[in-house]
């Protein structure tokens, strides 16, 4: 039986998530550790520019050296979203990210994989895919618009949902269907600490990176496409899987 120890990282300047997580061969396999490495502004008062990085990095890297001894035989870490305007952000993003993957190598001489965010969520989750019914307006598709996507196989990431969801309290509900244990980190007045999104995003980089390896790639086609007056279905097949797809007009 396969038993794939996968360390995952989502990593930034304020929190790196961390997930420990056992490939197993079972369908959901099994979280080994989940937890945050935080980095709290009063830590750093004293250093300046790019130094503050490398300090980061020697955290990092005291922090997970008590995972050396778990076997870890995979090491994959999110690709930054590098969505800013500011150019100095992207560099320290970027620099950063660097930074920790050098630290992971050096402790467990493990060349680490880069995913997306977009694509951990999508191969670990590929039921959030489907066809979308609204534009970013809120506006319906008419019945021509979403039959066309149907036989165009045009399935996009997070289709029942509005464009402006929060997609990290989706995944979090997602990882909950499947994990209903998790000992999440919680406020003295009952709230989710937002840290645990960042565990979270650890979390799917590792079902979404061992989905990823295993399938290779997530192209999934539409099937029995049906119309009626008030609806259009189809299945979608993908990995020897198939999902109903309806969109109710």
């Amino acid at each position: 039986m396969n038993n794939n120890i996968i360390l995952g990282l989502d990593v930034s300047t304020s929190c790196i998530g961390v997930c420990v997580f056992n490939d197993d061969g079972s369908k959901d396999g099994k979280i080994l550790k989940m937890s945050q490495i935080l980095y709290k502004s009063s830590e750093f008062k004293n250093i300046n520019g790019i130094e503050t990085l490398f300090v980061k990095k020697h955290k990092f890297m005291d922090y997970v050296q008590k995972y050396v001894d778990m076997n870890i035989t995979e090491i994959v870490i999110e690709e930054p979203l590098l969505s800013s305007n500011n150019q100095n952000t992207v560099a320290t993003l970027l620099r950063f990210n660097g930074l920790i993957a050098e630290g992971a190598y050096d402790l467990f001489h493990i060349v680490p994989e880069f995913i997306s965010s977009y694509d951990a969520r999508k191969f670990a989750f590929p039921s959030l895919t489907g066809i979308r019914k609204f534009n970013k307006k809120g506006e319906a598709y008419d019945r021509k618009k979403i039959l066309k996507d149907m036989k165009d196989n045009h399935f996009v990431l997070f289709a029942e949902y509005p464009f402006d969801i929060d997609k990290k309290e989706v995944m979090m509900n997602k990882v909950n269907e499947v994990y209903p244990n998790i000992p999440w980190l919680i406020t003295p007045n009952g709230k989710m600490k937002k840290e645990n999104y960042d565990a979270n995003d650890a979390l799917i980089t590792c079902l979404g990176i061992r989905n990823k390896n295993r399938h290779k790639d997530f192209v999934p086609v539409s099937s029995n496409i049906t119309e009626t007056e008030k609806e259009l279905s189809c299945m979608m097949n993908f990995w020897n899987e198939q999902i109903p797809i309806k969109v109710s007009l």
